[in-house]
């Protein structure tokens, strides 16, 4: 016998692993960003110049 459906379970259930995959996604789009840009400074004009 078939079980009876739980479609608002079910739904929150697929949401969840897409709001999940969606968010691994960012991480990792953001590590790599940050690994490309590599050690830098993240206010550079916070330094005092030498030109004057």
């Amino acid at each position: 016998m078939a079980r009876k459906p739980n479609y608002q379970f079910e739904r929150m259930e697929r949401d969840r692993a897409k709001a999940a995959k969606v968010a691994a996604k960012a991480a990792a789009k953001r590590d790599e960003r940050d690994r490309e840009a590599g050690p830098s400074d993240p206010n550079p004009e916070a330094k005092p110049s030498d030109e004057g």
